[in-house]
């Protein structure tokens, strides 16, 4: 499960974001990349932008369900 405290700064404001538990295997990336982006970097994913519609959210929620290590929260402010 994503921890809030552990979320990555580049995360943009709001309810998804990435945690220091991603290994950087794109599935995110993949799932929705309107909204999930690599930081080839420092190795991991974050949030590029939040979700506006249901419809968005839906493509967040997808991403979230097939992260391997439950490194994306929904839970975030």
């Amino acid at each position: 499960m994503a921890q809030k405290e552990a979320r990555f700064r580049q995360n943009a404001s709001g309810k998804y974001y990435v945690d220091d538990q991603c290994i950087a295997c794109d599935a995110c990336v993949i799932e929705a990349p309107k909204f999930f982006i690599m930081n080839d970097d420092d190795g991991h994913a974050y949030v590029l932008k939040q979700p506006k519609s249901t419809e968005e959210m839906e493509e967040c929620e997808n991403a979230l369900a097939g992260c391997p290590v439950d490194a994306i929260g929904n839970d975030g402010e």
